[in-house]
């Protein structure tokens, strides 16, 4: 029975590839329109792809160093996982990004010929379907991979059901499957971590550049050809927006799946139950749940592709997809856990794993992290959509100048955060009553179960905004780029939304991962994991977790400052020194900016994404592992808040600029002063939302993972120990 249902996760990911290839082939088979529209958008493709290669290249000799060091000190089952993690990010965010440079010009050009929104949308969802389809579908392949070789072929599950786990050649400790899927999810981790912090680097310096002088100073509109960052913007926005996205949200699918998975081999291997048949459900039920999301998922895309006519509320029919994935998620999980835990004793589901209501325990935990996430989304809409009052309030300040646009902003910002984490307080206590550390964990793979949708939905917003940059480009009527406008701002808001589900699966998954981490090095004597947070080490440790998110935020930022900074100073000169530029005599020398954008954001990444790895290793090999679960627990708390406060500032700002275009303030307009106080707000807010927030929920959980992966060797092998100090 239990191969039977890896076969039907097997067939949902074979189905969904399957369906990601057709339309990417579909979309590529579309007309680009202008010999203008098509040079632009191969100008976009080869920078992006050019960036693409670099990055990887870096990322595969880091990469390499990590997997030798996993193979001599934790085992070379973890080494190989690892690996196979790192190979499926990356494709994931390749594809993606690929199907996003051959999308943009298709959306521009359907809009330039039919003049019809839905038709637009349906090409930008499609091309963005891409992407969330092969997010999941390649997620969850690599964890049937590392189930079936390691778990099954390797018999790692039936050693830990055995009690006899192996030990590493050189180290001599434990090598057990939970190290092999912290590997894997390392790996996911690794190039979710690079392309998010190089892709945010890239587009936001680009984005800056262009904006400050194009907008603030030149006053020329968005994306006018005349402007030299433009092409760089647009390459940042599909390696940064798209295959960082993509990476990002693949490595919070796999650490939410695979922390359940974790945390059920720790709980067996402790004693807390001893039934093996309990056992292999528990570690089968979240990875066959997130096949019954990806199947939904194909239903919920489907209904947008396949509706013969769309409406022109495009906020509503992304809305009807999700909600469509989201309750066929809800309704095939209900029937999974009745079918799964139905025959097993409701005493060992109790004592051993915290069930409080039998067989539908972990099913009702998944629906408290599904309704949790919808809520968050909803909550992050209304503090960042201009058509509710928070954003409109910031572009009524801007009337008054761009210190009140900022000043309102941040307010926005630090207001959104209390409510999304009172949703996640509540949701996190009642997956624990529901279902105990276990249940918390399902909570977190049901916020994510239905993720190939939400990538679709935020992967078409990037695709949307490179197109209508293209319209401008290509001097197209204006009625395409008001189509793609209004594309792209629904765009906005469904980012923020996905952010929102990011980090709120990350602070799930990092419990759990937390609790799979005081498991690794308490013994097996231990019945109840206790963080004393009193204790002096522990607590100056959680200190030093909690200022963490703010040094990495300030690298990150300070990295886009510097990177913005040297294409402002490019685009002045071109303004100045090239003859007939600004009067469109002459085009502008893009290269030159995709290079700067390029070298800032592969010269800068290297520090913020090597510090998060080492930091827990370093306080690890020195003060011992309660001082490294003090970091986890202060860096998870403080991350939280500052992700939720970047994505939602900064998108209120941009969308607060929108508004202004759109009309939205009386007498306001674009190049008004009131637009050119947004523009400096959405200028703040670009790092902020777009490099620093969706890179905070990677932060704690790479650090989480790092720690599982080496605590069974620092908590042996560390300098306080050996003085004797802790």
């Amino acid at each position: 029975m239990d191969n039977l249902l890896l076969i039907i996760v097997g067939a949902a990911v074979i189905l969904a590839v399957a369906y990601a290839i057709f339309n990417y082939f579909c979309v590529k088979k579309m007309e680009e329109g202008t010999d203008r529209m098509g040079e632009i958008a191969g100008a976009v493709r080869i920078g992006a792809n050019a960036f693409i290669r670099y990055e990887y290249k870096l990322v595969a000799i880091i990469g390499s160093v990590i997997a030798v060091v996993v193979f001599l000190v934790i085992s070379w089952q973890a080494a190989i996982a690892f690996v196979i993690g790192a190979v499926m990010s990356a494709t994931a965010g390749w594809v993606g990004m690929k199907i996003a440079t051959y999308a943009n010009v298709r959306v521009t050009n359907k809009a330039r010929e039919t003049g019809d929104l839905g038709k637009t949308l349906k090409v930008a969802f499609k091309g963005g379907s891409v992407m969330g389809l092969c997010v999941a579908g390649f997620a969850l392949l690599g964890v049937i991979v590392v189930f079936c070789v390691f778990g099954l072929g390797a018999h790692q599950i039936k050693d830990i059901a055995d009690g006899a786990v192996g030990k590493n050649f050189i180290t001599k400790l434990p090598e057990s499957f939970t190290m092999t899927l912290s590997g894997y999810a390392l790996g996911c981790s690794i190039i979710a971590m690079f392309n998010r912090v190089g892709g945010g680097i890239y587009t936001k310096a680009a984005d800056m550049g262009a904006d400050l002088v194009g907008k603030t100073e030149a006053h020329i509109p968005e994306d006018d050809p005349r402007n030299p960052a433009t092409i760089a913007d647009n390459v940042g926005d599909n390696v940064g927006d798209v295959a960082g996205l993509g990476s990002d949200l693949l490595e919070s699918y796999v650490g939410a799946i695979l922390s359940a998975v974790m945390l059920a081999c720790e709980l067996f291997m402790h004693g807390k139950f001893a039934d093996t048949a309990f056992l292999n459900k528990l570690l089968l039920f979240p990875v066959v749940f997130a096949g019954c999301g990806l199947l939904s998922c194909i239903i919920g895309i489907s209904y947008v592709l396949i509706k013969p006519r769309l409406s022109k509320n495009v906020h509503m029919e992304l809305n009807i997809a999700t909600w469509i994935s989201a309750g066929a998620t809800v309704a095939a999980g209900v029937l999974l856990s009745y079918f799964m835990f139905r025959n097993v004793d409701a005493d060992v589901m109790k004592a051993g794993a915290g069930f409080k209501v039998g067989a539908f325990s972990p099913w009702l935990a998944a629906v408290c992290g599904i309704i949790a996430g919808i809520v968050i989304g909803i909550i992050s809409e209304y503090y960042t959509s201009y058509d509710y009052n928070p954003t409109k309030k910031i572009a009524q300040s801007s009337k008054e100048g761009p210190a009140l646009t900022v000043t309102q902003g941040l307010a926005n910002g630090m207001i959104s955060c209390m409510l999304p984490v009172v949703v996640l307080a509540v949701a996190i206590f009642g997956s624990y009553q529901l279902a105990g550390m276990y249940g918390i964990a399902c909570a977190a793979f049901g916020m994510l179960s239905f993720v190939a949708a939400t990538v679709s939905v935020d992967t078409y917003g990037p695709i949307s905004d490179n197109a209508g940059g293209i319209a401008e480009m290509s001097g197209l009527d204006p009625s395409v780029r008001e189509i793609t406008d209004k594309l792209d701002s629904v765009g906005n808001t469904t980012a923020a939304i996905g952010k929102g589900f990011a980090i709120g699966s990350a602070a799930f998954a990092a419990l759990s991962l937390m609790t799979s981490y005081l498991y690794a090095f308490t013994g097996v004597e231990a019945k109840e994991l206790i963080i004393n947070l009193i204790d002096p080490l522990t607590l100056c440790g959680a200190l030093c977790g909690a200022a963490l998110p703010f040094l990495f935020s300030g690298m990150l930022i300070e990295a886009v400052a510097k990177a913005a900074r040297k294409m402002v100073d490019e685009v002045r000169r071109q303004f100045k020194e090239i003859p007939g530029l600004l009067e469109g005599e002459t085009l502008p020398d893009y290269k030159t900016c995709i290079e700067i954008s390029s070298q800032g954001a592969l010269k800068e990444m290297r520090v913020p994404c090597i510090m998060c790895i080492l930091f827990p290793l370093v306080t690890g090999f020195v003060f011992g592992p309660m001082f490294v679960a003090g970091i986890l627990i202060g860096a998870t708390i403080a991350a939280i808040m500052l992700a939720v406060f970047c994505g939602n500032a900064g998108g209120a700002w941009d969308n607060a600029k929108k508004y202004i275009e759109a009309g939205g303030v009386e007498d306001e307009g674009k190049g008004t002063p009131a637009h050119d106080a947004s523009v400096v707000g959405d200028t703040v807010g670009d790092p902020l939302k777009d490099t620093v927030g969706p890179s905070l929920d990677i932060l704690i959980k790479i650090m989480s993972t790092v720690s599982l992966v080496a605590v069974v060797v620092f908590s042996k092998y560390n300098l306080f120990g050996v003085l004797g100090w802790n």
